[in-house]
């Protein structure tokens, strides 16, 4: 479906609709997605972003990887998790989707909305939105988890909101560690400091991850930016 304008030009009406009207800047996007004929921002920021980049991820990750999915609200990084997922079920794998952002009801919408029922997949896929998740929640619900399975965090800021739960520095390393002995691919999504907005660059960097408290980057094996149409890997 083409856009009415560039993604660039959306994005900053919905920041305007967000200013004046006083409304969450995720409710801004989602509503001018709808205009454009798309059921939420992430959807349509998955319609426009690079072709086969799911495939070209899925290519790079290898078991035991703890991988860095980061980017700006918006940015389609959410989807981005869910069509990792759901092209590892259909390569006949398992898949996990832990989220403390959406009910289990707006993430089999999602992922209706990218083609697929998630029923259909069985045992094979879990959808967890526990308000319980943390690395140590993650690690005891997947202690069997076949090797290869994709696990998809959604998101790695939110696992330190609760005052019970680790550091998040010791809940990086606790999924780096279960991601190698256990064989699977866990990917982190991550929110990026709205200072790179003002950067003037066209993809984030490793100094732009938001940190509400120190994390060693280092111990995620490989990292992707994703911002409007570009992607970066490191």
């Amino acid at each position: 479906m083409e856009l009415s304008q560039p993604i660039y030009h959306l994005k900053r009406r919905a920041k305007l609709i967000s200013r004046t009207e006083g409304i969450p800047l995720h409710a801004a996007l989602d509503r001018v997605a709808r205009e454009e004929g798309f059921r939420t921002w992430g959807t349509l920021a998955a319609q426009v972003s690079p072709r086969g980049l799911r495939s070209t991820i899925l290519k790079k990750l290898s078991h035991g990887d703890l991988f860095l999915l980061a980017g700006r609200p918006g940015q389609g990084k959410t989807v981005l998790g869910l069509e990792l997922a759901i092209e590892a079920l259909r390569r006949g794998g398992c898949a996990a989707f832990f989220t403390l952002e959406y009910t289990q009801a707006q993430v089999r919408r999602s992922f209706r909305e990218l083609g697929e029922d998630p029923a259909r997949f069985g045992s094979r896929l879990r959808i967890d939105t526990s308000d319980e998740i943390s690395a140590a929640y993650i690690i005891t619900e997947l202690a069997s988890a076949e090797p290869g399975t994709v696990v998809v965090v959604d998101y790695l800021q939110l696992l330190d909101q609760r005052r019970e739960n680790a550091p998040l520095s010791q809940q990086v390393a606790s999924l780096r560690a279960f991601a190698l002995e256990r064989g699977l691919i866990i990917v982190c999504l991550s929110q990026i400091d709205r200072a790179f907005e003002s950067t003037g660059r066209r993809v984030p960097r490793m100094t732009d991850v938001r940190l509400p408290n120190p994390v060693d980057l280092g111990l995620f094996s490989k990292v992707c930016f994703v911002h409007g149409n570009q992607v970066s890997f490191g």
